[in-house]
């Protein structure tokens, strides 16, 4: 099977993904009762907003983390990580179909990266099933600063800038090392922690260019949230509220920003959302010491 074959079947994975990801959802809420078009128009926003500036690189879980928090959209803190995998996977979804024939990327890694995105967020699945609110507070509250820090470096430094696109692919130990990576960011992104940042800074340092890196982070964003959604859902650990709107929101958002933003710059966008995550990540941890007391 060639590559072109490879990323055809690719593509139809996607297609099918997403049209069992809306069967699953609409029958969990008609047999659970759920409105999932309450605050449809507060969820429309967010979704607009959060998955166009994933669409433009910029992730979409730290952003998303700061609604929340403002609009009160979710009445348990410790529901916000299930909640941005569950709403969120089907935009990823559109996304990774839209991005993943743009450029050549090798097979080999991009395959190899998302089964190992996969493992990880089935263990980090299992690993905060049990986690109590305040727990959630103080380790998301930390990931978003993390987060911050991970896009002021990467103005700061701007990785990969002039990095050879020839280069389509990881090999030999680089491989293996991005193999173990992609599974920690899997593990993380189940816990709140978006993986666009911190791949690209990965991919960048091992001589990927970002034009290479988006299609392989789109993918295993979207393997990662469809693996997790299902569990986190069954789990009841995702808020409904202004679910449907975050998710047409969030698919036009995505559309908006391929057919028309990815070549505006970004810089000042980006500072901005270094500021509020920040300022969202100190009141999660703010919360998670006055809970645990």
């Amino acid at each position: 099977m060639d590559n072109n074959m490879i990323l055809r079947t690719i593509q139809f994975l996607l297609v099918a993904t997403i049209v069992f990801m809306t069967g699953f959802i609409l029958l969990h809420a008609k047999k659970n009762k759920i409105n999932l078009f309450k605050r449809f128009g507060t969820g429309f926003w967010i979704g607009l907003v959060t998955d166009c500036l994933d669409a433009l690189g910029i992730g979409s879980f730290a952003t998303t983390t700061t609604f929340f928090k403002m609009t009160k959209l979710v009445d348990d803190d410790s529901k916000i990580p299930g909640t941005m995998n569950a709403v969120h996977n089907i935009p990823t979804l559109v996304q990774a179909l839209c991005f993943i024939l743009a450029v050549k990327v090798d097979m080999t890694t991009l395959l190899s990266m998302a089964i190992a995105s996969i493992f990880g967020a089935v263990a980090g699945t299992r690993l905060t099933k049990n986690w109590k609110t305040s727990t959630v507070q103080l380790i998301l509250g930390t990931l978003l600063i993390c987060a911050a820090c991970f896009t002021v470096f990467r103005l700061l430094t701007n990785p990969g800038d002039g990095l050879d696109e020839s280069v389509t692919g990881l090999k030999g130990i680089w491989l293996v090392i991005g193999i173990v990576f992609n599974f920690l960011c899997g593990a993380l992104m189940t816990i709140g922690l978006g993986n666009y940042a911190p791949e690209l800074i990965f991919f960048s340092m091992l001589g990927l260019s970002p034009t290479i890196a988006m299609p392989v982070m789109m993918l295993n964003a979207a393997v990662v949230m469809t693996t997790s959604s299902i569990p986190f859902i069954k789990a009841d650990r995702v808020n409904w509220t202004g679910f449907a709107g975050i998710v047409v929101g969030g698919v036009i958002g995505v559309i908006i920003a391929v057919l028309f933003l990815t070549n505006i710059p970004i810089t000042v966008l980006k500072w901005l959302v270094v500021g509020v995550v920040i300022y969202t990540g100190v009141t999660m941890i703010k919360a998670s010491r006055q809970a645990s007391h």
